[in-house]
């Protein structure tokens, strides 16, 4: 795609990038057609090629109006068009730049900026976000039905972890709003690992994996925000590297990708460039830890059919589509068949709560395709992907790791 940035457009941080983006696009209109948005309006600017134009547009000197930040803003940033696409453009790249760009020149209601400002001070710090959890529960009878629906009226106890004995040893990230929302998600890794033989634990250093304020903001201050969250990370695990930790693993998909990410977002950083390309790789999914062991000590016995719902931040972010189904085929699981598995489900970090109508409708669809086969359970690898869909209260969600934990137990029980 020929392109001409304006003077100003090219004092931005990563002006050079945005370029080169733009220019790999060839406007063949492949990405619409595994595009969300897209498939729900039917409106060019809705879909991935569209909002290229957009940002384009903008970088070019033409002045973006409330039009351009709706159709930004009702990006799930999924990144379906990135597998998709025949050209390999970075599409989630381009869309960082473009955002607070479009965020300097197109102020938000104050309503937004409340809103937005609420969750990125809030869901970083699992602290409050825990506290602010307990006190939804006990107001959950008396909340809005839209407040109800991000209130688990039930959390499973995290239950009995291993003692950490001499031997392997890998870092678990306990992560924002999971510890409050399913903390037994860790807790059931850690047991995993453990007849693995390998020891698993939190790091007490690391938090936020900094993808909130980075992509929810709009600001390049917000970003710098999270990619100072990403430092603190950064800082503890390397320390946890150099005394042997083997990988870094995040049981939230959505996690995952963006740290996966730290390597090219500071790739110019003279201070964390080394280090955060290491981190990022030695970062590894639960599914690849586990399919790269020997599980004859995880032979299960569970006879309920699950339905796999994969993350968008898992089959198009790590690009692991097919490595969790694998895993659960080869741990004895029967899984039912999804259509449309590469469709989101909705949850997108924070968009369900601040697109909550084209949510609800990406929910429910991607519910009724999990649900074509009838399964007893729906498995998942994100705990945003989780509660999303977890609120529609119809076929129960768990995260995949808790339901391998449980079938081991079953099977020691009935053994």
């Amino acid at each position: 795609m020929q392109t001409n940035l304006s003077d100003q457009a090219r004092q931005l941080p990563r002006a050079d990038e945005a370029e080169s983006i733009l220019r790999a696009c060839v406007h063949c209109g492949f990405c619409n057609a595994t595009c969300p948005t897209y498939q729900l309006t039917g409106n060019e600017l809705d879909g991935p090629r569209g909002r290229i134009y957009l940002i384009k547009e903008m970088l070019e000197g033409e002045a973006p109006g409330p039009g351009t930040q709706q159709h930004l803003d009702a990006c799930l940033n999924c990144r379906a068009c990135e597998t998709t696409c025949p050209s390999g453009v970075n599409y989630h790249a381009l869309l960082d730049i473009g955002r607070p760009e479009l965020e300097r020149q197109v102020p938000r209601s104050r309503r937004e900026r409340l809103l937005r400002w609420a969750l990125r001070t809030v869901m970083p710090r699992p602290r409050l976000f825990r506290i602010l959890m307990r006190l939804g529960r006990w107001c959950r009878p008396l909340a809005p039905t839209a407040l109800k629906e991000k209130i688990p009226a039930r959390v499973v106890a995290p239950g009995r972890r291993p003692a950490i004995k001499p031997g392997r040893r890998m870092v678990l990230l306990g992560g924002c709003v999971q510890p409050a929302l399913s903390p037994n998600t860790n807790a059931a890794a850690a047991r995993v690992l453990n007849r693995l033989g390998i020891g698993a634990r939190e790091c007490a250093g690391a938090g936020c994996c900094g993808a909130v304020d980075y992509h929810l903001g709009g600001h390049l201050d917000d970003q710098s925000t999270g990619l100072a969250r990403a430092k603190r990370n950064i800082d503890t695990w390397i320390e946890a590297l150099d005394q042997g930790a083997e990988a870094i693993i995040p049981a939230a998909s959505g996690c995952g990708a963006f740290i996966k990410e730290y390597g090219h977002l500071f790739r110019d950083d003279p201070g964390y460039a080394d280090k955060a390309r290491r981190v990022s790789e030695h970062t590894r999914d639960l599914a690849e830890v586990l399919a790269a062991e020997n599980l004859d000590a995880l032979a299960v016995h569970d006879n309920r059919r699950l339905a796999f719902q994969c993350p968008c931040t898992l089959q198009h972010g790590q690009r692991l589509a097919g490595a969790t189904e694998s895993l659960l085929t080869r741990l004895g699981f029967d899984l039912t068949p999804v259509p449309d598995a590469h469709l989101c489900c909705g949850s997108a970090g924070t968009y369900s709560i601040t697109q909550p109508d084209m949510a609800r409708q990406l929910r429910d669809n991607k519910l009724n395709a999990l649900e074509s086969g009838a399964p007893d359970l729906i498995a998942t690898a994100n705990i945003g992907c989780q509660m999303h869909l977890s609120a529609a209260a119809r076929t129960p969600v768990r995260h995949w790791i808790e339901i391998v934990d449980e079938g081991w137990n079953k099977l020691k029980v009935e053994g």
